[in-house]
């Protein structure tokens, strides 16, 4: 019996420190988060946890299609180009699919959109995608070479690259309005 509580006791001693300490991390997170002055220079909506690749050569790595084909990053360039981070499990990327399919319907005949879903290549992304009204090309960054090589950490990410394959603009979640902002000035 005094071995059962023991146990408890450490048990209930270990959540009580468990508790306090996620409390302390959590307000210390918060406190280093409020002020973002310090943080790198980027567009409204990207956490500072990503680099900033604008200005940048768009980082070259392999991606694969839906049936497991593979893809270079740079065969995706000669032409302006918009390639949007995602994935289903992210919230502000879902919200922002319907946006990149009207803007896509317009534009897509002089930019090419391409979406690289962060999680691994499956038909139920792809749906998901498709059930948004998107069109344009989906690719999957498998084993994240991708995101690994970019630097990215937070997402949504949208990159505007201009045909060189220069990345002219890094975004976080975008509502229609500015991206169809962003397209004209990549076209512009």
């Amino acid at each position: 019996m005094a071995v059962v509580q023991v146990r408890k006791r450490l048990l209930f001693g270990s959540l009580a420190v468990s508790a306090v300490m996620s409390t302390a991390i959590g307000w210390a997170i918060a406190q280093n988060g409020s002020d973002t002055s310090d943080g790198p220079d980027v567009d409204v909506g990207l956490i500072e946890t990503n680099d900033d690749v604008r200005g940048e050569p768009l980082a070259d790595a392999t991606v694969q299609t839906l049936e497991g084909a593979d893809v270079r990053i740079a065969s995706l360039t000669g032409q302006p180009l918009v390639l949007n981070v995602w994935s289903s499990t992210c919230i502000p990327c879902r919200e922002e699919l319907p946006a990149f399919a009207a803007v896509h319907q317009r534009y897509g005949d002089r930019v090419r959109f391409v979406g690289i879903d962060y999680l691994g290549a499956s038909a139920i992304e792809e749906q998901f995608a498709r059930d948004k009204g998107v069109q344009y090309e989906l690719l999957y960054d498998t084993n994240g070479e991708f995101i690994v090589a970019s630097g990215l950490a937070a997402f949504p990410v949208t990159l505007f690259v201009a045909p060189d394959g220069t990345v002219v603009r890094q975004t976080g979640q975008l509502d229609e309005a500015e991206l169809e902002q962003y397209v004209q000035e990549l076209l512009a």
